[in-house]
């Protein structure tokens, strides 16, 4: 790609983003009880009215990261919409549970009564976020204080006892490493830290260690594949569940872990990060005959179990594209600016809705929009917001260092 066209890549993805901002200002924000819609229709009508913490979360974090950090958003509506997210999530989020602890609920009624919780640690990891991010944004230390708090209340969950999650041990479970559980650890350790100094840093520096070694226990077989669950020492686990690949969390542990390396100059890190978790998921990701990514494969080649499989789901491409765009500005490899531009190609003739705003976030296998909802229970103001967010800065920076 020249910088002529770097330059007009960077301008479409200013546009989309401003597009995708103006969407979910304009639709989302509920003015009577707080939070946030986000199951949306095509052209922008509601057509359910839970409220799901994950998305309320990274509604709040990403309206706060756009306000802080970019000027043309640092307007009145966005720092209200902020404001309202985050005090209905420190209103409504925390449900008491069995064990006396606080966990977070999934799932709220509009008016913010409890409707459901799970037995993870998601909704407590964006409900941190949301709470750093505002705290940043407003000053208010106790905010800053309850997400660390709540770090503290996961890293025990994960590490020492996990029966504060609500999940009964049975006789036949075996305990795995899941990647998207030190993945998120990881983000987390590098949002608490950010700008914090040298105290907060050495706080997590040990957490944040342990992240990088549970992530590359997923590399698999002599480094040929990134396996979505090994064992808890790392090793190959039997059946479906040991042979799931799941390309889009492979690419944003590669990106993460790119941070990670950068950050502390660790190179072999850095190296692992952009060859086994950035080149290689693509490699057995892309689907060669009609483009895009794969959501789940199996590394033996066997049809995997679950049924959307073969579909083609906006976040992963999301991922992809700041891992491939990262991963040239960190080392200036053409080749890997060919891929981004593959991938930004494929992503931007299918997923934006020129019509009525947004992003489709589910495709056939061929790219036929299949689900037409710009938001529902998963997909919120997060994964292309913060995709387009981090690909127009990394822009930024290229050509501004184009020599």
């Amino acid at each position: 790609m020249s910088v002529v066209t770097l330059e007009k890549c960077r301008e479409n993805i200013r546009k989309q983003l401003d597009n995708v901002v103006d969407f979910w200002l304009k639709y989302s924000l509920d003015r009577v009880h707080g939070g946030f819609f986000t199951c949306i229709g095509k052209d922008g009508k509601i057509y359910d009215e839970l409220k799901y913490v994950w998305l309320q979360g990274r509604q709040v974090w990403m309206y706060c990261r756009l306000y802080r950090t970019m000027d043309r958003f640092h307007k009145p509506e966005i720092l209200e919409a902020a404001t309202a997210g985050g005090a209905f999530l420190r209103k409504f989020a925390r449900v008491s549970s069995s064990s006396g602890q606080w966990k977070c609920a999934f799932c709220l009624t509009r008016d913010g009564k409890a409707l459901k919780v799970q037995r993870t640690i998601f909704s407590e990891c964006f409900y941190i976020m949301a709470m750093d991010e505002l705290s940043r944004l407003t000053g208010d230390k106790d905010m800053q204080l309850e997400a660390e708090q709540m770090m503290e209340q996961l890293i025990y969950w994960v590490q020492v006892d996990p029966s504060g999650l609500g999940r009964p041990q049975l006789p036949g479970e075996v305990p795995i490493n899941s990647l998207s559980v030190p993945m998120m650890l990881m983000c987390l350790v590098q949002q608490l830290t950010e700008g914090r100094g040298q105290e907060v840093a050495q706080k997590y520096k040990e957490l944040g260690n342990w992240c990088v070694q549970q992530i590359l226990q997923h590399i698999q077989r002599a480094g040929t594949a990134i396996l979505e669950n090994v064992s808890v020492d790392g090793s190959e686990l039997p059946g479906c569940q040991g042979r799931l690949q799941n390309p889009g969390h492979a690419l944003e542990a590669g990106w993460f872990l790119m941070l990670y390396g950068a950050q502390s100059g660790d190179k072999e890190i850095h190296r692992t990060a952009i060859r086994n978790f950035v080149e290689l998921p693509y490699q057995y990701g892309w689907d060669k005959e009609h483009g895009g990514l794969f959501y789940f494969l199996d590394v033996d080649g066997h049809c995997p179990t679950q049924l959307e499989w073969s579909m083609k789901l906006w976040w992963p491409h999301c991922e992809a594209l700041v891992a491939f765009l990262m991963a040239y500005s960190h080392t200036r490899k053409p080749e890997l600016l060919e891929i981004f531009s593959e991938v930004y190609q494929y992503t931007f003739s299918h997923f934006p809705d020129a019509e009525n705003g947004e992003w489709f976030g589910y495709l056939t296998q061929e790219g036929k929009v299949a689900l037409d909802f710009k938001g529902g229970p998963f997909k919120g103001f997060f994964h292309v917001p913060r995709c387009l967010y981090m690909c127009e800065r990394i822009l930024d920076d290229l050509l501004e260092n184009k020599d």
